[in-house]
């Protein structure tokens, strides 16, 4: 279960028609506010103990692999402005994944985002706990790497 509570919001967007309805049963269940965002996934930001905020989303796509269904909790830490990430980020970013106990950073565009890969019938608690990890992750990243800004 998540530690955090969600930042005040809307409870739920218009559902596009790629939002996998289960997810939002067990958001619902753990009263996490979400809106639904243009590729169906959902999209939460937490407050912080610190007064800090952590955006977050539950991918609703689920990818599969041989007989494994995994979900995708995503979570970005760090926004490259133009061309590549420093070599010294980049390490920093595969250190980080190195020590995580659950997922990893991946580079989407210009971000690095910490993923979370959880089994795709995953109950609301497991749920909760990656969600949880990836916030955490993300942003104790991001206050590193940004020198305590809170784009995020």
């Amino acid at each position: 279960m998540a530690l955090l509570a969600c930042a005040p919001g809307t409870a739920l967007a218009q559902k596009g028609p790629a939002s996998d309805a289960a997810i939002g049963r067990q958001l619902d269940t753990l009263d996490y506010n979400y809106e639904i965002d243009a590729d169906g996934d959902y999209q939460m930001v937490f407050d912080l103990d610190d007064e800090r905020t952590q955006l977050v989303y539950v991918r609703s796509a689920i990818e599969n692999y041989g007989s494994l269904s995994v979900r995708e909790i995503w979570s970005p830490g760090f926004r490259i402005k133009q061309g590549e990430f420093p070599a010294v980020i980049a390490n920093r970013l595969l250190l980080d994944s190195n020590s995580a106990k659950i997922g990893s950073w991946v580079r989407q565009g210009d971000m690095a985002m910490y993923v979370v890969k959880i089994d795709a019938n995953a109950s609301a608690d497991q749920l909760s706990d990656a969600i949880d990890a990836a916030i955490k992750t993300a942003d104790k990243l991001e206050q590193e790497l940004t020198l305590g800004a809170d784009e995020f």
